[in-house]
């Protein structure tokens, strides 16, 4: 078993590179499967209320400064979909911290 090399901002960071033999001798690699977070243990920053038209990686590039870190909002508000986190106008999706980066404490 490997890693690749995706970047910290990738959702297949630290995934697994698995590989099984297929019958006429050749190596097959995949990525494990990645289980997704509950939402509940992300920390919430704040929420983001759609708007028509609106797109996700649009949003996710004015709230997390990354187009591609979409599924981070994706997982953050239990999506299977991206799409479907869009369609209706005035829905609140939840900004939040990536998943283990726990709250930080006021001193």
């Amino acid at each position: 078993m490997a890693n690749f090399n995706f970047p910290p901002t990738s959702r297949y960071y630290n995934a697994l590179v698995l590989s099984i033999v297929g019958a006429d001798g050749r190596e097959i690699k995949y990525l494990s499967r990645r289980f997704v977070p509950k939402s509940d243990h992300f920390v919430l920053l704040h929420t983001h209320a759609v708007t028509e038209g609106e797109r996700l990686d649009l949003i996710a590039a004015r709230e997390l400064g990354d187009s591609q870190a979409f599924w981070r909002i994706c997982d953050a508000n239990d999506a299977m979909r991206p799409d479907d986190l869009t369609v209706v106008p005035g829905r609140l999706l939840r900004i939040t911290m990536p998943q283990g980066i726990p709250p930080t404490t006021g001193s």
